[in-house]
């Protein structure tokens, strides 16, 4: 982002930040904005709206308009409103899907064909998820953002691969060390920002 000084009557601009530089700024804000996810996301139910605050957060920095904390607060107390009830519906087929796997282990006839086809589910709905809140506004219905990221994890099977990596990351951090999955959300945050940016460009 480029500023300008006066200096000597004359006015100059200062230097652009190297790529380098700015990406590095980037994934450092990424790190930051996890730890806010993370925070925001203790009640359980408010996963979607932290996501959707934190991306929302990243789009902003990216294109240099400013933003912090208290506009992450803002717009995390905005996306639960609806958020919530989203939450709430995540949580509960999470828990039908690990219903699911126990009865696959169980050897329950007709079980591992059921614990694939949950765990399939699970994770097309994590994406889905991901992508509406890359592209959550306040004033947005979370059904209307579910219901167009659905079409476009199927329509998109390159963009939706990055993010079930993202997520796996994630998940393998948490398992290994539980810390380092922190600032990893909020990197699969700008990982989603970056798949739905990526697609509005085609």
């Amino acid at each position: 982002m480029r500023t300008r000084a006066r200096v000597g009557g004359t006015v100059r601009r200062a230097p652009r930040e190297s790529v380098l530089a700015e990406r590095f700024a980037v994934f450092a804000e990424c790190l930051l904005t996890g730890v806010w996810i993370a925070l925001a996301s203790l009640p359980l139910v408010t996963v979607p709206a932290a996501f959707a605050a934190g991306a929302r957060h990243l789009r902003r920095r990216t294109a240099h308009e400013g933003g912090g904390g208290r506009e992450f607060v803002a717009d995390l107390r905005t996306a639960v409103r609806g958020g919530w009830l989203v939450g709430v519906a995540g949580w509960a087929g999470a828990a039908a899907v690990l219903v699911d796997v126990r009865a696959a282990r169980a050897g329950i006839p007709g079980g591992p064909f059921a614990g694939a086809v949950g765990l399939l589910a699970l994770t097309g709905g994590v994406v889905a998820l991901l992508r509406a809140a890359a592209v959550w506004e306040p004033g947005a219905a979370w059904r209307g953002l579910l219901a167009d990221a659905g079409r476009r994890t199927v329509l998109d099977p390159a963009g939706s691969f990055l993010l079930v990596c993202g997520a796996a990351v994630v998940v393998c951090s948490a398992l290994l060390v539980a810390p380092l999955a922190v600032p990893a959300l909020g990197a699969v945050a700008g990982a989603a920002v970056a798949v739905e940016e990526r697609r509005r460009r085609r």
